[in-house]
């Protein structure tokens, strides 16, 4: 089976909580605190295979999770970071956050490695909020936790050249013809249900024809097959359009290429602004005034070949080879969307209605990674974080007074300047 988009939710491992405990052994009365830091969570990674050719292997699973870090341990002891996951995708392969659209990597090179989220990190043991004042902290802070995110897989093959035009036209002939490929070839539409790859040889070099299947009129609205492969032809340099000039099914050639050319337009510009070699083919049964006619409606580079007989396939090749040694693509890098790292800073103050105020944002979320608010040593470490953050002096300039209840996280205090 042949898959060339699909969807699935990628999620980056938890840091592992921090440790809370005391150093004991025999005869020592008084053991610090030796709780150890919680493992980092795992990284999701996509790296990209030449050998794979579908993303059918994620039309069946679709949440892939890195490894969560463990808890740390007593005696200073580290928690395990979480394993990192990769996920092996086929050379071609676009992968887009759908929340923003953004592309998070265009995977064109085999072997090439992104790293899409980073895992969360551990949490710190209890030896780490150890200081002068604070002798024996009752608490540990715990491991970051991550989100799952939606992102779709696109696979657009990479392909020099690609062969366009209406089914049963001879497409897959003329692929067949000129290399080495294989595709399925009978004489009925929609022969091809997926995109096809050849390397044909010119001279002491090479270039890769992709066979796109499916065009029919109304293709970029959806009609037929070819709305699935259109992307197919975004990655080309350069169109073979192959048109049946034999006219043996009643066709009209000069509308059959300009209806192509239309869907082309209407899918994207790029597309539309494509150069183009034109293939006439089945030339050796077709009625001389039909290619004169099409010469004269349509101008370009136009070659007369046959796919069965051979006619004109060494001339295609080279005009092929030669106007690719010419086009010019355009190389700038698409403009890549990277998830944005955890807000631990920032916070807002709201004052709602009955005149009590709310504290929240990333600083606050962070904290309560910290803190055990029932505990005294704890809740000392929370005062002092929002303190020395200047969410205390925030609330007396939003015009908190003395007596003021204010929430943070799910606990109300009362303020007092």
């Amino acid at each position: 089976m042949f898959v060339d988009k699909t969807k699935i939710f990628i999620k980056a491992g938890n840091g592992g909580d921090g440790h809370t405990s005391f150093f004991t052994e025999k005869y020592i009365i008084k053991g610090g605190p030796d709780g150890g830091d919680g493992g980092k969570g795992g990284d999701v990674y996509f790296k990209a295979f030449k050998d794979m050719s579908s993303l059918v292997d994620y039309n069946y699973g679709t949440h892939y999770c890195a490894e969560d870090g463990l808890r740390g341990a007593s005696r200073f002891c580290a928690g395990k970071s979480g394993k990192d996951l990769t996920i092996k995708v086929p050379v071609g392969t676009v992968i887009k956050d759908i929340e923003s659209e953004g592309i998070l990597a265009d995977m064109t090179e085999d072997g090439q490695t992104v790293l899409v989220l980073k895992g969360g990190s551990g949490g710190k043991g209890n030896a780490r909020f150890k200081s002068s004042t604070r002798r024996s902290p009752y608490f540990s802070q715990l491991g970051q936790k991550c989100e799952s995110k939606a992102v779709s897989l696109e696979l657009k093959l990479i392909a020099s050249v690609g062969l366009v035009g209406f089914p049963n036209v001879g497409k897959s002939s003329l692929l067949s013809s000129i290399s080495s490929a294989k595709p399925k070839i009978a004489n009925y539409h929609f022969t091809t249900l997926t995109p096809s790859l050849g390397v044909v040889k010119v001279y002491d070099d090479s270039f890769v024809v992709a066979d796109i299947p499916g065009l029919i009129k109304g293709a970029s609205l959806g009609a037929g097959l070819g709305i699935e492969f259109l992307r197919h032809i975004e990655r080309t340099k350069l169109i073979v359009h192959v048109i049946d000039i034999s006219c043996i099914e009643g066709r009209d050639p000069i509308l059959d290429f300009k209806t192509i050319n239309t869907e082309l337009e209407m899918y994207s510009n790029k597309l539309a602004n494509m150069q183009q070699v034109i293939a006439l083919n089945k030339a050796d049964i077709a009625d001389k005034a039909n290619i004169e006619k099409f010469k004269k409606a349509i101008k370009g580079d136009i070659v007369l070949i046959s796919a069965v007989t051979g006619q004109g396939l060494d001339e295609l090749k080279k005009i092929v080879y030669k106007r690719l040694q010419t086009v010019t693509v355009d190389d700038t890098p698409l403009e890549i969307f990277v998830y944005p790292e955890r807000d631990t800073l920032n916070f807002e103050i709201v004052r709602h209605d009955d005149a009590s105020f709310e504290v929240m944002g990333g600083l606050i979320d962070e904290l309560a990674r910290n803190v055990v608010l029932d505990d005294l040593e704890s809740n000392k470490y929370f005062q002092k974080k929002l303190k020395d953050n200047g969410v205390m002096q925030s609330l007396k300039y939003n015009g908190a007074k003395d007596g003021d209840r204010v929430k943070i996280l799910d606990v109300e205090f009362l303020y007092y300047d």
